[in-house]
């Protein structure tokens, strides 16, 4: 009697982002994975009357369509689904578990009272020594702070990957390596921090119950299990941060290299296996997340590609589109600035017109203008590299200082890792060799977990370790990632 084996089921990795979401399906060919990126859809905030929201209808409406041109391209049937996605942001959910609102973004001004109003209760540098998380305005704590500003509390909240696998039929849960980046961890316990709080009025019975990376969380349910591909998926949990994630998907095994995870922000650090958050820590603003296998990213953000996308966005608008190969083409052939952008600039993370507040910002200074018009796009890309070339370079020097590491290779993943000028000069700038990773870093890491999930050895009842992690990214890092979109 022939026995036939059966082909091993496929995994699903769903990338949420602040600019576009994407589905991608892996499947074993000849014994091999590959995977295809099979649904990509646009994603940007949108104004409600005063406020900026995202649209968490529509991103699940193309997530499930993404799911089902999976379900069609993987007769062998789906073994998970995990989702990752950028941080911070959150749904608040009602008595019937749907959201009470559209989820606020992060960009929203409304955080500009509420980080004051934190700073009035707990101290900073408090604040710093329990969580080590870098001051940033848009973080979960300030968030939810405005909420209680406005008088919307009394309702529990999940972060936005999290809040796509409980509608998939997943239990509700506080994936670590996401819950970090709220500012409400402490890093003593891994837990959430009690004295946080009681100190701002939350309520702690409103945070769900924190799981590692690479937890099954329940089992797909709904409409999509009608499918024969989706009769016995899992939903997992994987590093739910997307840069965790991306982080994840780097295949180093070694401990004298660093990162950047570069797309809308940029975030340059490297791994370590337990916390910095000392005060010179605190003055470099760089913050402690949660890694995959029970590490710490340690790293700064820093305004990234969001400054030449929001400018494209503009020339656009005003019927000029500048495909960013063009831009790189001609704005290698600029001399260097005199002088650079202060990325710090607050005015700088708001949205709309980003040439018009370049340009505020070279004339405030006392330095040359450029124009706003799309004429004067190359000398504004040139602008915005070369400042981002040298903020990273900044960056790398403090990081070195604070860690005692010596560092020989910069690796680059994300969308930015194909912006070869931002990484010439870069190089140029730091003296270490700049190597860019898979564009999808993120994706990769979160397949890489759920593989090691699912080879761990039966029965283990343990999340799986950074090794094994790696081990699975470095076997797809290789693979060529086809784009059915």
């Amino acid at each position: 009697m022939t026995v036939i084996a059966r082909p091993r089921p496929a995994i699903v990795a769903v990338d949420l982002g602040a600019s576009n979401c994407r589905v991608s399906l892996l499947r074993w060919i000849e014994g091999k994975p590959c995977f295809s990126l099979v649904h990509r859809f646009p994603n940007a905030p949108v104004q409600k009357g005063d406020t900026l929201c995202w649209d968490i209808d529509a991103i699940f409406s193309g997530i499930v369509e993404g799911l089902r041109r999976c379900a069609v391209l993987a007769p062998e049937g789906i073994a998970s689904i995990a989702a990752d996605g950028w941080a911070v942001d959150y749904v608040r959910l009602g008595p019937d578990g749907l959201p009470l609102a559209a989820p606020f973004c992060y960009r929203d001004t409304r955080n500009i009272a509420a980080e004051e109003a934190v700073h009035t209760l707990i101290a900073s540098e408090r604040l710093y020594e329990i969580t080590g998380a870098q001051r940033l305005r848009f973080n979960t704590i300030y968030q939810l702070y405005a909420d209680r500003m406005a008088g919307l509390t009394g309702a529990p909240w999940l972060n936005l990957p999290e809040y796509v696998l409980y509608r998939l039929g997943g239990r509700c849960v506080a994936e670590y390596t996401n819950a970090t980046h709220t500012g409400l961890i402490d890093l003593k316990t891994k837990s959430w921090s009690e004295e946080i709080f009681q100190s701002l009025g939350f309520d702690l019975r409103h945070a769900s119950k924190l799981v590692s990376p690479g937890t099954d969380i329940g089992r797909l349910q709904g409409p999509l299990t009608l499918l024969p591909a989706f009769r016995d998926t899992r939903l997992i949990a994987p590093a739910c941060h997307d840069t965790a994630s991306a982080i994840a998907g780097i295949p180093r095994h070694d401990d004298d290299w660093a990162y950047i995870s570069s797309g809308t922000w940029s975030l340059i650090g490297t791994v370590l296996n337990s916390a910095c958050n000392t005060p010179q820590a605190l003055a470099e603003n760089f913050t402690n997340l949660g890694a995959a296998g029970g590490r710490i990213c340690f790293h700064k953000s820093i305004n990234g590609m969001w400054l030449i996308q929001q400018c494209m966005e503009h020339w656009a608008e005003q019927g000029t589109s500048w495909p960013l190969s063009d831009l790189l083409q001609q704005a290698e052939n600029l001399e260097k600035p005199k002088a650079l952008l202060d990325l710090n600039d607050e005015n700088l993370l708001l949205p709309g017109n980003m040439p018009s507040r370049i340009h505020a910002q070279l004339t405030r200074r006392g330095l040359k203008a450029i124009p706003e018009t799309p004429e004067g796009a190359p000398a504004v890309a040139n602008l915005i590299f070369h400042s981002l070339a040298a903020r990273y370079t900044d960056a790398l020097q403090g990081l070195q200082k604070l860690t005692g590491k010596t560092f020989r290779e910069l690796c680059v993943v994300g969308g930015g890792s194909r912006n070869y000028l931002i990484n010439r000069y870069t190089q140029e700038a730091s003296g270490l060799k700049v190597s860019s990773g898979h564009v999808e870093s993120s994706t990769i890491g979160n397949f890489a977990i759920q593989l090691a999930l699912a080879n761990a050895v039966a029965g283990a009842n343990r999340s799986p370790s950074a090794r094994e992690i790696a081990q699975w990214a470095e076997e797809l890092a290789s693979t060529i990632c086809e784009e059915r979109v």
